[in-house]
C-alpha cells in the first residue's frame, strides 16, 4: 500500500510538472512494457504499461493504467458490485523499473515503429488521459484493463493504419482456459474463481480478446503491422529485455481443495454408513451441509443478479449451492413433511449440475467432484430414511 501511495503522489507531482503538453523531438521513443507474473494472485497474469522517452526533453515516463487504491471509500463494496475504479498515472519510468525488478519480475520493452507525428498524437492522447477528469475508468478484467488499454490507445490514435492481425494469435481457448494458464500455483484461488464466475467465461474467446492477458498483448503487438504510404512494416521496431528475472522454484500447494474435500467425502461416507447401520440421522452434519451450501448460494445469487459483473452471470453453481438450503437448514430438526421431497429436489439439481458439466455448458472445478459425492450421499440417504419413516407410520 505504501508503494501504491508513493506512486500516486509521484504521479500527481509529475503530472503537474508536464501539465502543458510537450512537443516531442525526433528522438522520442514509445514502447509497450510487459511485466511478467508475480507471486501474489493479483500479479499472476502479469502487467502492461506504456513508456514514452525523449532524451531531448529529458522525459522518461510510464503511463500505468493499473492503479487502484485499497483505501478508497467503499473499496470492497464497489469491488463486489463490479464498480471498481482504476486510474492511469504517469510517473518516472525508473520508479516503475525499480519496483518490478525488486519483485524479480521480467520486464520487456517493445519499441514502436512510428513517425514523429504519430508519436505526438499518441503522446497527446495519454497526456489527456491523465487529467483528473479523465484518469478514472471502471475496470473489467476481461475487456478493459491495463493490457487492453494499450491496444485501444494504439488503434484510436493510429486509426486504420495499424493492423494487429489477430488471426496469427495461437490457440483456441475459452476465457476460463485462458485464466487457468497462470493459476497452477494458486489452487484455492482457482477454486474460488470457478465458484464466483459463471458459464459466460466458458465461451470461446475471440483472438482479439486474448489480449486481456499481458503476455498475449505482447504477442499481439509483435504480430501487428502499420501502413507507411503504399506499403506496410512491423509495428514493433525491436524488443529488449530490461530485466531478466532470476529463476525461482515455486512449490505447488499440497493442501489443495480437491484433497481437502476428498478427505471430507471419506468422513461423510463413514458417518453415513454408521447412520445406516444404526438407523439414525446425524442432523448436525446435514445442517452444516445445507447451511454452507445455502451461504454459497447467497454469494452466487448476489454476484449474478445484484452486481454489474458480466462474468458472474449465468452461474450454474447455483444448482448445487442452492440458496433455499440456508432456510431449510434450520428446519431439519423439526422434520417438516416436505423435507423428503426437498431432498429429492436437491438430488435432481445435482443431476442437472453433472449434465451441464458433461455438456460443457459450464465447466466446474475438479474439487467439486468430492463435494457432489458428499451432497449426493447425504441427500440420498436422508430421502430414503425419511421415506422409510413415512411408510412405517402409514
Amino acid at each position: 500500500m505504501k508503494k501504491l501511495l508513493l506512486l500516486i503522489l509521484v504521479g500527481f507531482f509529475f503530472t503537474g510538472s508536464f501539465s502543458q503538453t510537450n512537443q516531442l523531438s525526433k528522438k522520442a521513443e514509445i514502447s509497450i512494457i510487459t511485466v511478467g507474473p508475480g507471486k501474489e494472485l493479483l500479479d499472476t497474469w502479469g502487467h502492461s504499461a506504456l513508456r514514452i522517452k525523449d532524451v531531448t526533453l529529458k522525459l522518461d515516463r510510464v503511463y500505468n493504467y493499473g492503479i487502484f487504491d485499497f483505501e478508497a471509500p467503499n473499496f470492497y463494496g464497489n469491488f463486489m458490485k463490479g464498480q471498481l475504479l482504476y486510474s492511469v498515472q504517469a510517473y518516472p519510468f525508473h520508479y516503475f523499473l525499480k519496483g518490478y525488478t525488486r519483485e524479480n519480475r521480467e520486464i520487456k520493452a517493445q519499441l514502436l515503429e512510428l513517425t514523429t507525428y504519430e508519436k505526438q498524437k499518441l503522446y497527446d492522447f495519454v497526456e489527456n488521459n491523465i487529467k483528473p477528469e479523465n484518469k478514472n475508468y471502471y475496470y473489467d478484467f476481461f475487456y478493459d484493463n491495463c493490457a487492453t488499454k494499450l491496444r485501444f490507445i494504439t488503434e484510436t490514435t493510429l486509426n486504420e493504419k495499424v493492423n494487429f492481425r489477430d488471426s496469427l494469435m495461437q490457440g483456441d481457448y475459452t476465457f476460463r482456459e485462458l485464466i487457468y494458464q497462470k493459476l497452477e500455483n494458486h489452487p484455492w484461488s482457482k477454486f474460488g474463481i470457478d465458484i464466483a464466475l459463471g458459464s459466460i467465461i466458458d465461451k470461446k474467446a475471440g483472438k482479439k480478446h486474448f489480449t486481456f492477458l499481458p503476455s498475449y498483448t505482447f504477442n499481439n503487438f509483435n504480430n501487428a503491422i502499420i501502413k507507411t504510404g503504399n506499403s506496410t512494416k512491423p509495428l514493433i521496431k525491436r524488443t529488449k529485455t530490461l530485466y531478466k528475472h532470476k529463476e525461482e522454484v515455486f512449490e505447488k500447494s499440497f493442501f489443495t481443495p480437491f484433497l481437502l474435500f476428498s478427505i471430507l467425502a471419506l468422513i461423510v461416507l463413514f458417518i453415513t454408513y454408521r447412520d445406516f447401520k444404526n438407523r439414525k440421522q446425524t442432523k448436525i452434519l446435514d445442517f452444516s451441509l445445507l447451511f454452507i451450501t445455502g451461504l454459497i448460494g447467497v454469494l452466487v445469487t448476489f454476484l449474478w443478479f445484484f452486481t454489474d459483473h458480466k462474468t458472474t452471470e449465468n452461474n450454474y453453481n447455483i444448482f448445487w449451492a442452492f440458496l433455499p438450503n440456508l432456510i431449510v437448514a434450520f428446519l431439519i430438526f423439526k422434520n417438516p413433511k416436505f423435507l423428503k421431497n426437498y431432498y429429492l429436489l436437491l438430488l435432481f439439481l445435482l443431476v442437472i449440475t453433472i449434465i451441464f458439466w458433461i455438456l460443457k455448458i459450464q465447466v466446474y472445478n475438479w474439487a467439486l467432484i468430492p463435494i457432489l459425492i458428499i451432497l449426493a450421499t447425504r441427500y440420498l440417504y436422508n430421502y430414503t430414511f425419511l421415506k422409510r419413516q413415512t411408510n412405517s407410520v402409514n
